[in-house]
């Protein structure tokens, strides 16, 4: 597990585009015996490998994405070699005798939505649970993770000269700052963990050219996914608004797909928390208050019950950054490592074998 924790560290790859990485796991899992199968849901790097058949079957979720100039700052090459390591586990220890182990490779978390086109395809339909682990700087037996989408709103003016023609001008930019400056009033009554951040990707050609095209990407999240759908349409009328009172004329559409709350199986994370205290790491609840971002794994918590608990490789700062990088490659991470793939597997193996705990995770996740 270690050695494949540190040769995705070594060759980070990005979204959609991790061929060396999902070549290593599967090529892993297949030499033990996995029946694998490649190029899941129209995604050339997602896969499915299974031990076993029918239900009850669980899936161990394996993230191996990259950022875009910090490397492995997310630390998901240690959630592929977590969920490697518990899937060949569970391989060695029930060979497929207690339903189905499935090995889920899931794309491009960092902003693609993987998981997203899995749920969609149906690669969750018949699985009773969910697994993975995140490495953090805290130990919190849940992730708060927000619903998240961006759109893109596009204003359409007409060109003039500012000074030869200023009357015949509409000023496109002038439009999406307007929306800028509204949204800021609008940010200042929305409820905890809803905002909007946004940026200008296009606005204009020449300082001598009234601009007639301007372009805005916006960033929206919330605590829940109703609270994220609120949110987009307030901020469709808001740009509805705003290109009436300034005569231009204006395009709001989803720019990506969109990552749901998450939603947590209270029964199987503290399963897991009970295995990972063999190893001395205890995990408490998240701080009240405190969102730690948003994941593709909502999608699949609406589906399936799921757990995302985080464990820290580190005890100060945050991920996303080059320190967190270099902390998936430190002997803490190693030691985070094995500890967390035997919670996994013990966790999957609960979820096998006790069908009294699938119903109880299931009547919570119907009931959420």
């Amino acid at each position: 597990m270690w050695e494949v924790a540190l040769g995705l560290h070594a060759d980070p790859e990005h979204a959609f585009a991790e061929h060396r990485a999902a070549a290593l796991l599967t090529g892993e899992l297949e030499k033990q015996g996995f029946a694998v199968e490649r190029g899941v849901a129209g995604m050339p790097t997602a896969f499915t490998a299974r031990s076993g058949h029918g239900r009850p079957a669980v899936a161990l979720l394996l993230e191996y994405d990259a950022l875009p100039g910090l490397g492995h700052a997310c630390g998901h090459n240690l959630i592929a070699a977590a969920g490697l390591g518990a899937a060949l586990a569970l391989h060695t220890v029930l060979g497929g005798s207690a339903g189905c182990v499935m090995a889920v490779g899931t794309p491009a978390e960092e902003g693609g939505g993987g998981k997203v086109l899995e749920v969609e395809d149906g690669v969750f339909d018949d699985v009773d649970a969910a697994l993975m682990f995140h490495p953090g700087v805290y130990d919190w037996t849940r992730a708060p993770l927000t619903a998240q989408v961006q759109y893109r709103v596009a204003f359409h003016g007409r060109a003039a000269h500012p000074t030869g023609d200023p009357t015949e001008g509409i000023d496109a930019l002038g439009a999406l700052i307007e929306l800028f400056n509204t949204l800021n009033v609008l940010g200042r009554r929305l409820p905890e963990a809803s905002h909007i951040q946004g940026i200008i990707t296009e606005g204009g050609t020449a300082t001598n050219i009234v601009p007639d095209y301007a372009e805005g990407l916006f960033g929206l999240r919330a605590a829940t996914t109703r609270a994220v759908e609120d949110l987009t349409s307030q901020l469709r009328t808001c740009a509805e608004g705003v290109a009436m009172a300034t005569g231009t004329r204006v395009r709001t559409e989803r720019a990506t797909l969109r990552y749901e709350h998450f939603r947590d199986s209270g029964v199987l994370s503290d399963r897991f928390a009970g295995h990972l205290s063999r190893a001395g790491i205890t995990l408490t609840p998240p701080v009240p208050g405190v969102y730690l971002g948003s994941s593709d794994i909502g999608n699949v918590s609406a589906r399936v019950p799921a757990i995302h608990p985080f464990v820290a490789i580190m005890d100060d700062g945050a991920d996303h950054t080059p320190e967190f990088a270099a902390a998936a490659a430190s002997p803490r991470a190693g030691e985070v490592l094995t500890a967390v793939s035997e919670a996994l597997a013990c966790t999957a193996a609960d979820v096998l074998l006790n069908a009294d705990l699938r119903q109880e995770a299931w009547t919570q996740h119907r009931d959420a």
